[in-house]
């Protein structure tokens, strides 16, 4: 098989996340101008984050993780990876579709379990209706994770990474729909009994413009696998010895794949306890997901394939490499980031969100939430460095060990400071639980040698792109002091913060260069290879 090249992987996978993860703040943005953080905004954003979660478990999170290295391997070795897709495809439909009809009967004890908070009020009733319409998306986008695991494993990137484009393109096309569609919504309305609430027609819209999406993401990626020579066409369910392993290390990498999901499951049941918050919070973990979602997820998509293979052909200095290399990109990218949230997260809140039903109170609750978020940042992308070194080992039962740790940890947090310092207490929480699975990660990757070991360019380099950060957020926190009068003003602020950003890049840039964080010549040579 024609080898992984890392860096252009990579950059193919973070340049399409980058452009979803820009479309989605145009959608929180109008979610916020239109919705603010009211009753149909939380009932929503709670609502869509369960089938989010959910894909966690079966796609992303748990399958995929047991999924993409058994079937590089299969590539790698020439063992008829076609047919173990399609076998594993139709036994996950199968799965999704008995869940899917499960939980419409058991939508509110779901809500439930993840919002109790809107119990007695309108919010409850509300999430409901909204979770029964949009938990269909699972099914499709957690087919669609694993088609998109087949073609990443043969080294094909751009169509698994654009396919969450559509999601956003979507749901910002029915936002823009919704202020102009009259709407029939008797019947959400006498649901809920609530008549008087504003905006339930772009809440609807959006419930069911995320089922389209789902469907438009998995035509996009099967259409790819087929040009790419893979026919995953479903065949009768059925359990062979392949997916019986299959199955037992995915039951362990269910928590493990998701725990970040999990905390966050943890951090709105607090928030759901608090007027507000879980909008604040999910507008904060937007801004976060931004760099997460543009290096961290881009290296955890283009490293486990890379690694199960080079595991499969015995090259161990290859594999210690392409570890190494993910590392050091990672945090050349995520730390300077992390900088910029914890130094600037208000004026990059006030900006981007505060506008129409969205105030300034909401705009100082969702950047400290912003800020203790960022201090996590660093931890949220390692760990998607250091997990594929146990999930091309086929070893899916530590990191579900060090998940179960990370998630007490986050709960004892989350839970037991709600009640003095309020809703933060779950932003907290997450970022304290991210530190300690990374931790544990680490801890754990030492006993398998030298293919898991930092070596010795990454150790002298990680000090120097620590101190770049540092010098770019003494630079950004002066220019955001000066440029103050000019961020708050309708017909600036736009122009100030991109002058802002990019004061920020410049600045770590010329650092970076300076301490010898990081060389512009290397990439361009990894491009090349």
């Amino acid at each position: 098989m024609k080898p992984i090249r890392l860096v252009a992987g990579f950059l193919t996978v973070g340049v399409w996340t980058l452009l979803s993860r820009i479309l989605g703040f145009v959608r929180d943005i109008m979610i916020a101008a239109f919705l603010g953080t009211g009753p149909v905004a939380e009932a929503f954003l709670i609502a869509f984050s369960l089938p989010n979660m959910f894909r966690r478990f079966f796609a992303e999170g748990a399958f995929n993780m047991a999924f993409v290295p058994m079937f590089s391997k299969k590539l790698e070795g020439e063992e008829n990876a076609e047919a173990f897709a399609r076998d594993a495809l139709s036994g996950l439909a199968t799965i999704l579709i008995v869940f899917t009809l499960l939980a419409q009967i058991f939508m509110p004890a779901l809500v439930y379990a993840i919002a109790s908070g809107f119990a007695g009020d309108v919010r409850f009733e509300l999430t409901v209706t909204f979770g029964r319409i949009v938990f269909a998306y699972i099914l499709f986008i957690s087919l669609a994770a694993l088609v998109s695991g087949v073609l990443n494993a043969m080294g094909r990137f751009a169509a698994a990474a654009a396919a969450p484009v559509l999601l956003n393109v979507i749901l910002v096309a029915v936002l823009l729909l919704a202020e102009t569609a009259i709407l029939e919504e008797l019947v959400v309305i006498e649901a809920v009994g609530a008549a008087e609430l504003t905006g339930l027609h772009h809440g609807t819209l959006l419930t069911w413009g995320a089922v389209l999406a789902g469907i438009a993401q998995l035509a996009l990626v099967w259409v790819a696998a087929r040009r790419a020579g893979m026919s995953l066409t479903p065949v009768m369910p059925r359990l062979t010895p392949e997916l019986k392993r299959l199955a037992i290390i995915a039951a362990p990498a269910a928590l493990a794949g998701g725990v970040v999901q999990v905390n966050l499951l943890i951090g709105r049941q607090v928030a759901s306890h608090f007027d507000g918050a879980v909008a604040w919070l999910s507008y904060a973990d937007r801004l976060y997901q931004l760099p997460l979602g543009v290096v961290g997820i881009a290296i955890g998509v283009v490293l486990l394939p890379d690694l199960s293979r080079r595991l499969k052909a015995g090259d161990t200095a290859g594999g210690r490499d392409a570890f190494n290399r993910a590392s050091e990109l990672s945090l050349a990218l995520t730390v300077p980031a992390a900088v910029a949230l914890v130094v600037i997260p208000l004026p990059l809140v006030e900006v981007l969100f505060q506008r129409g039903a969205f105030g300034a109170d909401d705009t100082a609750a969702t950047a400290l939430a912003v800020a203790v978020y960022g201090l996590g940042l660093p931890a949220f992308v390692m760990q998607k460095a250091l997990q594929p070194l146990f999930f091309a080992r086929e070893d899916t039962k530590r990191p579900f060990y060090y998940a179960l740790a990370a998630m007490v940890i986050n709960a004892a947090i989350a839970i037991g400071l709600s009640t003095t310092v309020g809703y933060i207490a779950a932003a907290f929480g997450t970022t304290i639980a991210g530190w300690a699975m990374m931790i544990l990660l680490w801890r754990g990757a030492r006993g398998m040698g030298e293919a898991a070991s930092f070596d010795a360019r990454f150790r002298r380099r990680i000090w120097r792109i620590l101190a770049a950060s540092a010098t770019m957020g003494f630079v950004l926190w002066a220019a955001s002091v000066s440029m103050t009068p000019f961020l708050g003003m309708p017909g600036t602020r736009y122009a100030a913060l991109a002058i802002l950003v990019a004061i920020g890049m410049v600045s770590y840039g010329a650092a970076g260069q300076l301490y010898g964080a990081f060389r512009l010549s290397e990439f361009r040579r990894a491009l090349k290879r």
